[in-house]
């Protein structure tokens, strides 16, 4: 019978009212039974308060800069905004996002059978911007997040390097999965509840200390942890990064139009980006960081300790567009390697630098977008007509004219129809 006991109080983790009624009810009580269970109760409880102060210095000492523990309790209102979202088409674009994944990400029992707690946790990455010598060629700009190494893998390893430390203070191995971005997870709520921070009208999540300069991650345990309380923080009537997002991407406080966003542009939209968004984009090529460069909250956070996600270097953070828009496989692989830049993939950088250049408007420009004009990918010849057409010029006129009498593909020659319509 009290094992049976035990695994009801030790293995359901009651809540503290229920260890206080406990206790009210049985103190003084002659069955040895319940004394006995008190005392595993009264154990158990403050056990788990022990593991997660270990979790959470272990977790500062592997690196992490903030970290805050949540239930596994199912996450039904982010679900329903969530499928709302996608129902009214703000995640377009996004083909792997489905209404399954959506539910999927917020039922963390569903993602790991017997799950009771997860540990949010966060590393930030706001590395210093490396001094860049100026030669008057046109750059762009890299967000910042993608200057270091790419951090699925880093954090990844982390994250398991904490799982095993759990399972040596325990004495056994716990049942853990994590989750680094790209896992079916939300976490930015998850972190907004585990007390990591708060999440920004932006839909950054906000650290004190870090702003939202920082990378989330999270376990999922089977172990009964207490949890943190959210933050109570807000940002007020603050909106600079609404009226600051020059695509008009954050249509309220919180709410993101995917297909608006420049990240979304230059980094997961595979094929043309729309007209009406390019001239917006200005010298982005990989990413945008204006929502977070304008909020109050990050003119003071700290700057990452993480060697990990250090500028690699000034051409990671500002790289020569031209150079960009001409950069051959070999190069791109031995330049991007282990980098997020990677998953825009070499022909998207391209596309992207074309935008850029159009953007800049520099004649010197013009030769490198008259060969780009050739290449095999049909979105790059499109979008260096694009931008041919907005730098204008005699050369410009003639390789449009040029190449349109030997393009094979429908959407370009429309793309050099269009660019070759607004010259003088």
């Amino acid at each position: 019978m009290l094992n049976g006991l035990k695994h009801l109080v030790g293995g359901s983790h009651l809540p503290r009212f229920a260890s206080t009624m406990l206790r009210a009810c049985f103190a003084g009580a002659q069955n040895d039974i319940f004394s006995d269970l008190l005392i595993y109760h009264t154990s158990v409880e403050g056990d788990s308060v022990s593991l997660a102060a270990f979790i959470k210095d272990r977790a500062r000492a592997l690196g992490f800069d903030a970290a805050g523990i949540t239930s596994a309790d199912d996450l039904a209102a982010t679900e329903e905004v969530l499928l709302q979202r996608i129902d009214g088409g703000l995640m377009a674009g996004l083909s792997w996002f489905t209404p399954a994944r959506a539910r999927l990400a917020c039922r963390p029992q569903e993602l790991l059978p017997g799950a009771r707690s997860i540990v949010a946790l966060a590393a930030s990455y706001n590395a210093v911007e490396p001094p860049l010598e100026e030669t008057g060629a046109p750059r762009g700009r890299v967000a910042r997040y993608a200057w270091g190494s790419d951090y699925h893998e880093v954090l990844r390893e982390r994250l398991w390097h904490l799982v095993e430390e759990i399972g040596r203070e325990l004495g056994y191995s716990p049942g853990a999965r994590t989750f680094v971005d790209s896992s079916p997870l939300v976490d930015r709520e998850v972190a907004r509840r585990a007390g990591v921070g708060w999440v920004g009208k932006n839909t950054n999540v906000l650290i004190r200390g870090l702003g939202s300069w920082a990378f989330l991650a999270a376990i999922i345990l089977d172990v009964p942890l207490p949890e943190d309380p959210p933050l109570l923080t807000h940002c007020g009537s603050c909106d600079l990064c609404i009226r600051a997002c020059p695509t008009g991407a954050l249509l309220t406080p919180y709410t993101l139009d995917n297909a608006r966003c420049i990240a979304y542009q230059t980094i997961e939209n595979r094929g043309v980006i729309p007209q009406e968004l390019r001239p917006l984009m200005g010298d982005w090529v990989f990413g945008c960081d204006i929502c977070q460069e304008v909020c109050p909250v990050n003119r003071k956070a700290a700057r990452s300790r993480w060697e990990e996600f250090q500028a690699r270097g000034p051409e990671t953070a500002r790289p020569d567009l031209v150079a960009l828009l001409e950069m051959d496989t070999p190069t791109y692989q031995a330049r991007y390697r282990g980098s997020p830049l990677k998953r825009a993939r070499r022909t998207g950088l391209q596309r992207n630098a074309a935008v850029a250049l159009g953007n800049a408007g520099d004649p010197a420009a013009r030769p490198a977008l008259e060969r780009a004009l050739e290449t095999p990918d049909a979105p790059v010849r499109g979008h260096a007509a694009w931008a041919l057409g907005r730098i204008g010029g005699r050369e410009a006129r003639q390789a449009l004219e040029a190449a349109r009498r030997t393009e094979q593909d429908p959407d370009v020659r429309e793309e050099m129809h269009e660019a070759l319509a607004k010259l003088p």
